[in-house]
C-alpha cells in the first residue's frame, strides 16, 4: 500500500542532457519506503505496517531503493520514479492509528501522523 505517488518523477545531474546519461528506475513502492524509513523515521516495523507488507519484504523493497540511489548519486544517473507493484491507499478509505485506535480520513492524517496521540504508526482501514 502506497500512500500517494511521488510529487516529482524524474532527477538527473545538472548541465547533462538526460538522452546522454544512464536511467535508473525506482519503483513507487521503493519510493514509500524510503519516505517512511529515511523521510518519516518510522521503524521497519512501523513502516511495514503502514504499507501492510511483512518486514522482511519491507526490507527488501527499502534495500534495492537505498542501492538504486547509491548508484545513481555515484555514477551521476538520472533516476526515475514509477511503476512497480502497488496499491494506491489515497482516498479509497482511512487510517487507523495502531496506538489509540483513533480513524482519521486521509485528508485529516497530514503527513500520516495520529491527531489524537502524534503516532506515526498508522495503517490502512478498508
Amino acid at each position: 500500500m502506497v500512500s500517494r505517488e511521488p510529487p516529482v518523477s524524474v532527477f538527473k545531474p545538472a548541465g547533462i542532457p538526460a538522452r546522454e546519461l544512464e536511467e535508473i528506475l525506482i519503483t513507487v513502492d521503493e519510493f514509500e519506503a524510503l519516505r517512511l524509513a529515511d523521510f518519516l523515521d518510522l521503524s521497519q516495523r512501523d513502516a511495514s505496517i503502514t504499507m501492510e507488507i511483512s518486514q522482511p519484504t519491507f526490507n527488501r523493497v527499502l534495500s534495492s531503493a537505498r542501492k538504486k540511489i547509491a548508484t545513481g548519486l555515484v555514477r551521476g544517473c538520472v533516476l526515475r520514479i514509477e511503476g512497480g507493484r502497488y496499491v494506491l491507499g489515497d482516498g479509497s478509505g482511512s487510517l487507523e492509528c495502531v496506538e489509540c485506535g483513533e480513524i482519521a480520513d486521509t485528508a485529516d492524517a497530514k503527513d500520516h501522523i495520529c491527531i489524537k496521540c502524534g503516532s506515526t504508526r498508522l495503517k490502512w482501514n478498508r
